[in-house]
């Protein structure tokens, strides 16, 4: 099973990468060009495996950059307040 076949699993994965990132001292810049990267990945070559994928994708594709960027950036925010629960 892949973490894109479950929506929870992905944003588990998704805080984790994210920990990681920031304990090997990548700022949040380059966290969110990260996310931004992984986003255009996850939409032009990953097919939405749920609904909430599916959404995200169809978001991501009527979104221009500067929109895409914002929706990146709320993915990053969305699962480290999660995870700060």
């Amino acid at each position: 099973m892949s973490v894109l076949d479950n929506w929870n699993e992905w944003k588990q994965f998704l805080d984790g990468k994210i920990d990681q990132a920031k304990e090997g001292g990548l700022s949040d810049q380059v966290i969110s060009d990260i996310a931004y990267q992984v986003g255009e990945y996850l939409a032009s070559e990953v097919d939405p495996k749920n609904e909430q994928e599916r959404v995200m994708s169809d978001l991501w594709k009527a979104a221009d950059p500067e929109e895409q960027k914002a929706i990146a950036n709320v993915m990053v925010k969305l699962v480290q307040n999660e995870n700060n629960r």
